[in-house]
């Protein structure tokens, strides 16, 4: 077969007046402006569908003729030229960074992701965490902070879903055509693709660099599919999560350290790095090797440097789900790197895999990687901070569990992305523009009150049958896919009522989602179901991971329970779950249902998109609405326990959910007066959204990364930065000397003035201890009275500490007396002891050399 010679490119030809389009098309500022995507609808609404809602196609699609009849309509046109000049001023206007932080310089955050769920055409997702990562960006975006994000771009992105006849979930991958995407090639200066090549064994594996422009956010894609690449090289980027172990190390070694030296081909000085997740933490190992090389430090100087401005975010409650490879993999791609670029053992370079540092390890953990190297960690929600730390407690040696150092920073979603163009423009009409600029602003929120019953409960009502509507259509576009009968079809286009209580299922199938809890107890669900006054009906959409065949079976039962006769219009599975499909369902249901066993729900984000669209959550105690829950605003499952027998949990939890519906939910839902408006939900309605809207969305999340990591990260890194790192190297030779010297660290002696007798409420325990700090000075340390009550001194978060002075000069034995007292706040019996820290102003916590003393 004949092979082509060259390539050329071919772009839409667009008439002068229409040339803004291609702006505008270029610019995911689109993906959430309604007024800009219903430009792109108006070009012509089919192609805007049979394009995934690429405009960019869409444009490379359109008729001549048809451009042609549109440079003549001066509606359009007036349109057009409306869309272009928002986004110009959203790309000038004046951002919450620039009137709190413009005077700061060379300040960039990077940000790392696996994968980003930006619009539905841009294959680069598989589920929660890419959308949150694409919301993380938007949010960035509208805030106007100076970030930038990486990622890889696949070349058939992540499966396409399709059923068989008996429900089985098999998958479809389809090669993106990256020329028709709303991206850009980035070039080198001879106007050629820019080509970078990372080291692997025995070759260089090049890659080269598209970017996608997020409003004001660049986000730049590495792609391997590369002609300079042998064949397998140039798979390297072909699939998200495909392949094996080897596939996988080879894709994080492309985006972290692929990521870095791309920044550096651009330009772009990497000051702040953010890892979503592990899969890029070899990143922390490429920044070290740069400043080795560049400002001739040693590794552990350039070690402590990256320590103090690298954060590290993981989304995972369970080992399973953290990448781990095994040693000898590690050692044939990283062998001559760590040494022959960080010239160190290989001892140290395989602790940098394992928090655990006094036990060795067959494996390289790539969380453990990350937490070595990052001075910052968090979990994703204010459970997921206790689960984490309880994950890695042992990685922690001596460190009370609730000063273990992993905060949380709660997930949001990026409001306007996943809000409805009624339900905006409801919001803009009550709340004001300025609900636009400042979704976070609990004043604003406040003002849903103001909205009559009447209006939003009509604009949801819409929104229900549209998504009724919208199942109806693709029922059918899945059942002619099959080959299905015409008596299927017919079936198909009645399936749901557009007036019955509309809940809604949809996720990723992993087997701890529980996808088919609602099945556990049939005839009730029949009940619930085949009432004729007050219907209910369920839909469900979500993949199961390729490899997952638990995940798969979950899925065809609920397929299968859809074909019988009592749920056959009353339950429905819509294939191939995306950002479309999960538009249609967050802005039309009326419940959104998430039963995971807790605490196995790191976050999720589903049940945040319905709020500011009118829906009310139902879900376990787990993630997000742990926090989130109130009575007044939604309904739970459960009251936060854990169980250890599962089919036990299921069996009672199946119970309440079941109860819950028949005695609260569907009453209140059908309760309804001469007007027909359920005033009791539309009342829960306005709860949720003025309580939970202004907080579970990522300009308050990205606004807290911010305030919380992002500005102190370079803060100190401008600090140690000086004179040519100067601090940083004293920093490291304290670290170094206080490790040395620990050992001799001594408590010899503590007494009390009162301790004998009983003490009144706000009397002072006054103490007082001998200390042998060997060759080290009070100036390297922190004495602490750690205390609490005896019967709770196993739960330390009732526990507290204060910090003992020492005297100027040392006792005749040549110790340091220290003193200090505890206020008697509570009656009851209460205990105490003593401990001592490593301290220094510019450590992030006191655990960072994983060294603390306490008085046995």
């Amino acid at each position: 077969m004949a092979k082509f010679l060259g390539t050329y490119n071919v772009i839409p030809s667009l008439p002068e007046n229409l040339e803004l389009l291609r702006k505008l098309s270029f610019n995911l500022h689109w993906s959430w402006n309604q007024d800009t995507l219903e430009l792109f609808r108006r070009i012509d609404r089919d192609l805007w569908e049979e394009t995934h809602h690429n405009p960019v196609m869409m444009l490379g699609k359109i008729s001549q003729e048809r451009l042609e009849e549109l440079t003549h309509d001066d509606g359009f046109l007036a349109h057009k030229n409306r869309a272009y000049y928002n986004l110009e001023v959203y790309l000038s206007e004046k951002t919450w960074y620039q009137k709190n932080y413009a005077k700061l310089e060379d300040f960039n955050i990077i940000y790392f992701s696996a994968e980003f769920g930006l619009t539905e055409c841009l294959q680069t997702y598989s589920g929660g965490l890419g959308i949150l990562a694409g919301d993380h960006l938007k949010a960035a975006s509208d805030l106007g902070i100076p970030l930038t994000g990486i990622g890889l771009l696949y070349k058939e992105g992540y499966f396409q879903q399709y059923l068989t006849s008996d429900g089985w979930q098999h998958e479809r991958y389809e090669i993106n055509d990256f020329q028709n995407q709303p991206m850009t090639l980035e070039l080198n200066e001879n106007n050629e693709p820019l080509m970078i090549a990372v080291d692997f064994p025995e070759r260089k594996v090049y890659f080269q660099v598209w970017r996608i422009q997020v409003g004001r956010i660049p986000l730049y894609l590495l792609d391997t599919n590369v002609a300079l690449n042998s064949e397998s090289d140039r798979k390297i980027t072909e699939t998200l999560y495909g392949g094996n172990a080897e596939t996988r190390i080879q894709q994080e070694i492309i985006l972290g350290i692929g990521g870095i030296k791309t920044l550096e081909a651009l330009n772009i000085k990497p000051v702040v790095c953010h890892m979503n997740e592990g899969h890029s933490a070899f990143l922390s190992l490429e920044r070290i090797k740069t400043l080795i090389h560049k400002y001739d430090l040693s590794y552990e100087e350039a070690k402590e440097i990256g320590f103090y401005s690298n954060i590290f975010t993981t989304h995972t409650p369970v080992p399973a789900g953290i990448d781990v490879f095994a040693n000898e993999l590690i050692e044939k791609y990283f062998g001559n790197y760590y040494r022959n670029e960080l010239k160190i053992s290989d001892k140290e370079f395989y602790a940098l895999g394992n928090i655990h540092k006094d036990k060795e390890s067959s494996v390289f953990n790539m969380a453990h990687l990350a937490m070595n190297t990052a001075g910052l960690i968090n979990g994703v929600s204010k459970l997921h901070s206790v689960v984490s730390k309880k994950m890695w407690a042992t990685g922690y040696k001596g460190v009370p569990f609730n000063e273990i150092p992993i905060g949380y920073v709660t997930n949001g979603v990026h409001t306007r992305s996943h809000i409805s163009r009624e339900m905006e423009e409801l919001f803009v009409r009550y709340l004001g523009e300025n609900w636009i600029h400042n979704p976070a602003a609990p004043n604003l929120w406040e003002r849903i009150d103001k909205i009559p019953d009447e209006e939003l409960w009509r604009i949801h009502e819409q929104r229900r049958e549209k998504l009724v509507t919208f199942v109806r259509s693709r029922l059918i576009e899945q059942i002619q896919a099959r080959g299905g009968s015409q008596s299927e079809i017919n079936s198909a286009a009645e399936v749901l009522n557009p007036r019955a209580l509309t809940i809604g299922f949809a996720r990723r199938f992993a087997t701890y989602k529980r996808a088919t809890l609602i099945f556990k107890d049939i005839e009730r669900l029949i009940d619930i179901l085949g009432s004729k006054n007050k219907p209910v009906q369920f839909i469900f959409a979500g993949k199961a991971h390729p490899k997952d065949d638990e995940g798969k079976k979950l899925i065809q039962e609920i397929y299968q329970m859809t074909k019988e006769e009592q749920f056959k219009k009353r339950v429905v599975f819509l294939e191939n779950y995306d950002m479309n499909v999960a538009r249609y369902m967050v802005e039309g249901a009326d419940i959104w249902l998430n039963n995971p066993r807790r605490p196995l729900e790191a976050s999720g984000t589903s049940g945040m998109k319905v709020i500011a669209n009118g829906g009310l959550n139902f879900s376990v105690l787990d993630g997000w609405w742990d926090e989130g829950f109130d009575p007044e605003l939604g309904w739970k499952i459960g009251n936060g326990e854990e169980y250890s027998d599962p089919d036990y949990q299921d069996e009672v939890e199946s119970r309440q959910l079941y109860n819950t519906l028949e005695t609260d939910i569907i009453p209140l839902f059908y309760e309804r007066g001469e007007d027909r408006i359920p005033r009791g939900w539309m009342k829960k309605i306005k709860v949720s959204m003025n309580k939970l809207g202004s907080v579970f969305n990522t300009h308050r999340m990205v606004n807290e990364y911010f305030t919380k990591y992002y500005y102190p990260s370079y803060q100190k890194r401008l600090l140690i930065s000086d004179k040519k790192w100067e601090k940083a190297k004293k920093l490291t030779a304290w670290k170094n000397m206080v490790k040395t010297n620990w050992h001799l660290v001594n408590i010899k002696h503590i007494e009390t003035e009162n301790q004998q007798k009983e003490l009144k409420v706000n009397e002072d325990l006054i103490l007082s201890a001998e200390i042998d700090l060997g060759s080290l000075t009070p100036q390297d340390v922190q004495v602490q009275i750690y205390y609490g009550l005896i019967d709770k001194q196993d739960d330390p978060k009732n526990n507290e500490t204060v910090v003992m002075n020492p005297e100027i000069k040392k006792t005749q034995d040549g110790f340091y007396k220290y003193v200090g007292k505890v206020k008697c706040k509570h009656t009851g019996q209460h205990g105490f002891t003593v401990r001592i820290l490593p301290h220094h102003d510019l450590m992030i916590h006191p655990f960072e050399l994983g060294l603390v003393y306490w008085a046995v």
